[in-house]
């Protein structure tokens, strides 16, 4: 008997822990029965319904988020077709909250697991086991017998939908490690999970729904970790819900990744920062820079909003905490915010954008609603004038608060965002121009009409172009510094790469030839400052650096400093075998050439 586990990843990078943890849980016993399949939402449907049947299951699962749900319904539909005597389990948070509903609009499902998977497919599990060990077995004909002892299933009876007793809570820690063997997790972020359940009950999130935090026992975590960092895993991305909830667990862990640091792995941690102590503002600031990254979801600074989304949060000690990791300089930190929210509309969204890209993270998510089966939010939405798409990823389309067409604004917002923002490519250019506007929304307002205007949303620009771009915007706010962002844009390229084609807007650095050689010549000087090109002749070394001439500070750290122009110009040298483990940038060193 071949049960086939089936998952639909946003990404290749992706994988999906909980799949691995359902055959993890059935036991070594039972491997043999059991054969996952992953496959992303960008695969053919052909490919897939093809790569199934080549499989010959004997049962199906698929687990459902809402990225993928659309496609898997598509999937099931056809599949039914080819394989009609192949019963189709469905599990997941898109499916468990109206699993009824769903086996009555697709008749080709057999069941539905709800809620936590593990002991509900073991169940399962042996039940297909049990009939096919059976003489009169027929797939067309399974006894549903025992379905009416597993907990934790709506499935289908004849005509009958039949919904058994909730299954009970898992041990967290009785659960087994997912990777033992991690070939199947090559070149993937590894997902770890340490507790479950979110003692918060935030309106839009269905971890509300689970109010019992359970922890994973701290040997059992500390031996995991362990496994992770013996192996060398680039990334570990904890899944817990709000990490820090219980301070003792979240400081073994932060002490022991500490004091067990490869000096390679990176760990991921969604938390709370209002709530985090001092005693692990301490710990994160001994961390090696690139260890560890923090993920804050502020949604909104508005308290009306915050109060009617039952999230409680202290702002102002929020900015505080988030200022004192940033001044360790050796965290990266990711902000998020939600468009669509209760009582936020356009003017106040703004305000809580430009309080939260004041706090200066490294990545700030402008995301948006999504209208979540089984949460508070789907309950209330018609009260709130809530509209969101019919189908997954059931995303805010407007409220009363905020119309479509400020939605629509707020989505090229997202957009300049991600690509000059969160790109990590502008971060000198930015907060200088920032000073022409309001405030940095205002800037990403009127940047998202610039590429309107200029038709750039259909025909997007190139990574390099996008520099052009900002130039011309720059130009037409503060045409006066226009000298200055080209220093700054040229600045900005070079930290990132070694171009092998100068940008049209960069100086004529002819004139510096004579001098530059003359440095590259100068072998003492170059091997005592960049001792990591021991290896290398001086000829290389030039062609693996680079050294740009300034007028303005463009390396200063303030916008502020940037602008100053210097009394003489000042060669800056980009060192690409020194980058920042937080943005990836090259080491910067400013030297001295002598006159030509």
């Amino acid at each position: 008997m071949r049960f086939l586990l089936t998952a639909l990843n946003a990404k290749y990078i992706h994988s999906n822990p909980a799949i691995y943890s359902l055959r993890a849980y059935a036991g070594r016993e039972y491997e043999e029965h059991i054969v996952i399949a992953e496959y992303t939402i960008n695969h053919r449907v052909e490919s897939i319904l093809s790569d199934i049947y080549k499989c010959r299951p004997d049962v199906i699962a698929f687990s459902c988020y809402i990225w993928n749900f659309r496609m898997i319904r598509e999937i099931i539909t056809e599949l039914h077709k080819i394989m009609p005597d192949l019963p189709i389990w469905l599990g997941g948070p898109e499916v468990s909250y109206d699993a009824e509903e769903i086996c009555r609009e697709y008749p080709m499902v057999t069941g539905v697991m709800v809620g936590e998977g593990e002991k509900t497919f073991a169940s399962l599990l042996q039940h297909y086991l049990r009939a096919f060990e059976a003489v009169s077995y027929k797939s067309t004909d399974v006894s549903s017998d025992f379905l009416y002892e597993i907990q934790g299933i709506v499935f289908r009876d004849g005509e009958d939908i039949v919904t058994t007793k909730a299954q009970e809570l898992t041990d967290i820690s009785t659960l087994p490690f997912l990777y033992e063997n991690l070939e199947a997790f090559q070149n993937r972020i590894i997902y770890y999970e340490s507790s479950r359940g979110c003692p918060y009950r935030c309106s839009y999130c269905l971890s509300s729904i689970d109010k019992k935090v359970r922890l994973r026992d701290i040997e059992i975590v500390k031996k995991e970790l362990q496994f992770f960092l013996d192996n060398r895993v680039a990334q570990v991305k904890f899944v817990d819900r709000t990490f820090n909830c219980n301070h003792a667990h979240a400081m073994a862990i932060w002490q022991y990744i500490h004091e067990h640091d490869n000096q390679i792995t990176n760990f991921h941690f969604e938390i709370a920062a209002d709530i985090i102590q001092e005693e692990e503002v301490e710990i994160l600031a001994k961390m090696r820079p690139g260890l560890v990254q923090l993920e804050i979801g502020v949604q909104s600074v508005n308290p009306v909003t915050l109060k009617e989304i039952n999230r409680f949060m202290d702002i102002d000690k929020l900015r505080h905490i988030v200022k004192r990791i940033h001044s360790g300089k050796n965290v990266h930190i990711h902000l998020d915010l939600i468009a669509g929210l209760p009582y936020e509309d356009y003017d106040s969204f703004a305000r809580s954008f430009d309080a939260v890209y004041g706090m200066k993270p490294q990545q700030l998510q402008l995301g948006f609603l999504k209208v979540l089966k089984g949460s508070p939010m789907y309950e209330k939405a018609g009260s709130y004038g809530i509209n969101y798409t019919s189908e997954p990823p059931y995303e805010v389309l407007y409220s009363k608060w905020l119309p479509y067409d400020k939605l629509c604004r707020l989505k090229q917002v997202e957009e300049m965002v991600e690509l000059y923002y969160n790109s990590n490519q502008f971060t000198h250019t930015l907060p200088v121009l920032e000073r022409a506007f309001d405030g940095a929304f205002a800037m990403y307002e009127e940047l998202a009409k610039y590429y309107e205007e200029k038709g750039y949303f259909v025909n997007s620009p190139s990574r390099v172009y996008r520099y052009e771009a900002l130039l011309g915007f720059a130009c037409l706010y503060d045409k006066e510094h226009e000298e200055l962002y080209k220093e700054l844009l040229t600045y900005d390229i070079y930290l990132r790469e070694n171009m092998k084609s100068r940008p049209d807007f960069s100086k004529d650095m002819t004139a510096y030839k004579v001098r530059l050689q003359g440095f590259y010549r100068e072998e003492r000087q170059l091997r005592e400052i960049l001792p990591l090109y021991a290896e290398y002749q001086l000829r290389q070394i030039a062609k693996m650096t680079h050294i740009e001439v300034f007028a303005y500070s463009v390396w200063e750290e303030t916008a502020e400093k940037c602008m100053i122009k210097a009394e003489r110009e000042t060669a800056v040298l980009f060192d690409y075998k020194q980058r920042s483990p937080l943005t990836n940038e090259a080491k910067v060193l400013l030297v001295r050439m002598e006159e030509g």
